[in-house]
């Protein structure tokens, strides 16, 4: 159906976006004891035990995720991969079947609307993974992209669970899970690659993916299955020493693995190159693409950029917190975006955007932590690196 643009972002029985949204799992994480806080809307656990168990229990065991307030938004039709090479910053029609790619939708100023990974599904169809507090965001931009190709885009949020399993044992517990079938072998499903599969009969999609920076999978399937879904994970994952974990501890996985957080380190007001991104947009593909001349040109010679912070002791910045050259500046040339004391590294960590005069690896810089100012280092991003 040539420009067919569909979209289930607000069907009529929806519930006002103003409303509280409740996960599938909800009941399940109430049974666990989690606490629960709001995010983009959705009620959603923070943390069932501890953050610092969880976090702990990823990068040792496993850690099981509820990500089904994330937005997944289908792209089918025969001009389906052209559509998305103009639509998006990557290059995406040229990727395998059932291979993830990360991308990036642009405004045509260079600003980042949402960051997405992107699966392709079938020779013709390919699944766009967006943030929950983006989905209104991406699925607009998408559908108003969509007019001059033979697409329909159309949105499956509210049709579609996510559950991750993350950590050292996350392989192990999949395999043990009674009920779920993979189509191939998971010791050979390589990073940012999907498998087919069933659980009980009904569809999954099993992607070895994750926003951890440790081994995992992250398993789509239709909401009415997802309960038990998760229940056979939690079940299989037991003799692994598998925790449900909320999303404080998956906040910290992230900042230590260098992954940035929209909201955080990217907004519209961003442009790739400054977050470090710009190996994501792909200036050498031969289609135009929305964005592409703000791409071209770049930021200003005096944007700042992002960069990571390492610093000694146990007081850590925080975002919003600034930056400075020295004790004595009077004028900050930074600010903290996502900050934390690392639960692994067991010092302050943190991503910050600086003058590009501060930039480089070693710089020493000053972060007003209420009011004192204590010395940072500039340091490669990740912080965190698993061993494979």
């Amino acid at each position: 159906m040539p420009n067919a643009v569909t979209s289930n972002a607000a069907p009529s029985n929806a519930a006002p976006a103003t409303d509280e949204r409740f996960s599938p799992l909800h009941q399940a994480h109430v049974d666990a004891g989690a606490s629960f806080t709001d995010f983009a809307g959705w009620q959603m656990p923070v943390r069932y035990s501890s953050d610092l168990a969880e976090h702990h229990a990823v990068r040792t065991s496993a850690g099981i995720f509820d990500l089904s307030h994330m937005a997944e938004i289908t792209v089918s039709g025969p001009d389906a991969g052209a559509f998305l090479d103009y639509a998006l910053a990557g290059k995406l029609s040229t990727i395998d079947l059932l291979q993830a790619k990360y991308s990036l939708i642009l405004n045509p100023a260079g600003g980042i609307i949402d960051d997405i990974v992107v699966y392709r599904t079938n020779e013709k169809d390919y699944l766009v993974v967006a943030n929950a507090g983006n989905r209104v965001q991406a699925v607009q931009a998408l559908s108003a992209r969509a007019v001059r190709f033979d697409v329909e885009v159309t949105d499956q949020s509210d049709d579609v669970a996510l559950i991750a399993v993350q950590g050292p044992a996350s392989r192990a517990i999949l395999e043990a899970t009674a009920g779920l079938t993979v189509d191939g072998e998971l010791s050979e499903l390589k990073y940012y690659r999907a498998l087919g599969g069933t659980f009980r009969g009904g569809d999954v999609l099993i992607a070895r993916t994750g926003y951890t920076g440790e081994d995992g999978f992250e398993l789509y399937i239709d909401v009415p299955a997802a309960a038990a879904l998760w229940d056979a994970l939690c079940a299989a994952g037991e003799p692994f020493d598998l925790v449900p974990a909320g999303l404080a501890s998956r906040d910290t996985l992230r900042l230590e693995a260098g992954m940035p957080l929209y909201g955080h380190e990217l907004s519209l007001s961003t442009y790739p190159a400054q977050a470090g991104l710009g190996r994501v947009v792909n200036l050498a593909k031969e289609t135009d693409f929305i964005g592409r001349s703000a791409s071209e040109e770049g930021p200003s010679a005096d944007a700042r950029v992002l960069v990571g912070l390492a610093a000694a002791g146990k007081r850590a910045g925080r975002a919003d917190y600034l930056v400075f050259r020295s004790s004595d500046a009077p004028v900050a040339e930074g600010v903290i975006t996502s900050g934390a004391l690392s639960p692994t590294l067991g010092h302050p960590i943190a991503m910050a955007y600086v003058a590009p005069s501060l930039a480089r690896q070693g710089t020493e810089v000053f972060v007003d932590v209420r009011g004192t100012r204590i010395p940072a280092t500039v340091t490669q991003l990740p912080f965190y690196k698993r061993q494979k």
